[in-house]
């Protein structure tokens, strides 16, 4: 099975670094505000599963993203949408990516939706301001699955969220015509950005 995630969130949530995480076991703290595309494959109930990860910063104001941004979300088939404990603009922001992927892709079974909403920086529990039973609430009124993850504490968690994701991808149903291919996307972002980093694990 392969697999196309987007991985969103604004800056300093930590998303580049749950991504790592997951590809090398790591974790590393400093990024910069690059997007990046990764290749892994690992092992789910007995099946070898690829799946392609575009990790990709987006702006608390929605207004102002371009025509990649549309892109990235018909391309995918999956989504990481992660927020801070310590941010709660972080957190409104999810909110209001949940509602305009909805809005973007025409799924039969909305209620079953393959998004995940990840509240990150578990271990900064004495800085939180958004609280877990929001993060909760949240995905039960938007149809997503919810985690709390600490990307710099636990590689454990990290994986089974990604695991959690792939099983909500099989059972989607979608209406929208078939995504871009993988080196469809690629091309599309090596004709808006100038630099184009594509790392593989």
């Amino acid at each position: 099975m392969d697999a196309n995630i987007v991985v969103m969130g604004t800056e300093s949530v930590g998303k580049s670094a749950v991504t790592v995480r997951l590809l090398t076991r790591r974790f590393i703290g400093e990024y910069g505000d690059i997007e990046s595309i990764y290749s892994h494959s690992f092992m789910v109930d007995g099946r070898r599963t690829t799946l392609n990860i575009w990790d990709s910063p987006c702006s608390e104001d929605l207004s102002v993203e371009t025509s990649l941004y549309e892109k990235k979300v018909h391309w995918a088939d999956g989504f990481v949408l992660v927020y801070s404990i310590c941010d709660r603009a972080s957190f409104n922001t999810v909110s209001r990516l949940i509602q305009t992927i909805k809005s973007t892709k025409d799924y039969l079974n909305a209620d079953k939706a393959p998004i995940v909403v990840v509240g990150n920086k578990r271990d900064l529990h004495h800085r939180r301001t958004v609280l877990s039973e929001e993060g909760r609430l949240l995905a039960l009124n938007t149809g997503c699955h919810f985690y709390e993850v600490s990307a710099a504490e636990n590689y454990h968690s990290v994986l089974m969220m990604f695991h959690g994701l792939v099983g909500r991808i099989k059972g989607a149903k979608l209406t929208t015509k078939r995504p871009l291919r993988f080196k469809g996307i690629v091309k599309s972002m090596s004709a808006v950005f100038a630099r184009r980093r594509t790392d593989s694990f």
